[in-house]
């Protein structure tokens, strides 16, 4: 249990049969009545984000989320199979469920399976991956100091917008978070 005066980014809770994910909350005290939390709150069954309204005091459930790293190995369909690095046991996840993951994923990298009570609820990604350039104009050189950006196709399928200096077949770190270009990734 967990008092939602003690609320932090990240905290996972359960309520109203769902599992969720406290992404902000803001403790507000008015001039009359009561206490309360603003929290916004992601059900990590759905993805969905929600706004919530807690009293202040008030006691949830808090959920402990385990991590399982796992290989991501192919897509079956409309599934992707991810297997166990240490049991060799695959699971397949419906690939709406993890749509804006995989965006940001590569077969053969290992990610971890966030899972709840042995239900499987989603992918970690990590804060920042590497992914090659597959499609974009020819790169300029010597602009690197203006903030010009073109569209780049991404070996995920995903388009982002890059420096002009960026050419086909250069590998990029994208942060998972905000889904931009962070640097040029070297080796």
């Amino acid at each position: 249990m967990i008092n939602t005066n003690e609320f932090k980014t990240g905290v996972t809770i359960t309520f109203d049969s769902n599992v969720y994910e406290v992404m902000e909350f803001q403790h507000v005290k008015p001039g009359k009545g009561g206490a309360f939390v603003n929290a916004k709150l992601k059900n990590l069954r759905t993805g969905a984000i929600i706004p919530y309204t807690f009293n202040a005091g008030v006691k949830v459930e808090t959920a402990q989320i385990d991590k399982c790293e796992m290989n991501y190995l192919y897509d079956e369909g409309d599934k992707a199979v991810f297997m166990n690095n240490e049991t060799y046991e695959q699971i397949e996840i419906p690939k709406e469920q993890i749509a804006n993951e995989l965006q940001f994923l590569t077969m053969g990298k290992n990610v971890n399976i966030k899972m709840y009570m042995g239900e499987v609820l989603g992918v970690a990604l990590p804060d920042k991956v590497v992914l090659e350039v597959t499609e974009t104009p020819p790169g300029e050189k010597g602009n690197s100091a203006t903030n010009v950006q073109k569209e780049a196709l991404l070996e995920t399928g995903i388009r982002i917008r890059v420096p002009l200096f960026i050419n086909n077949g250069d590998k990029i770190v994208v942060n998972t978070t905000t889904g931009k270009y962070d640097t040029r990734y070297k080796e």
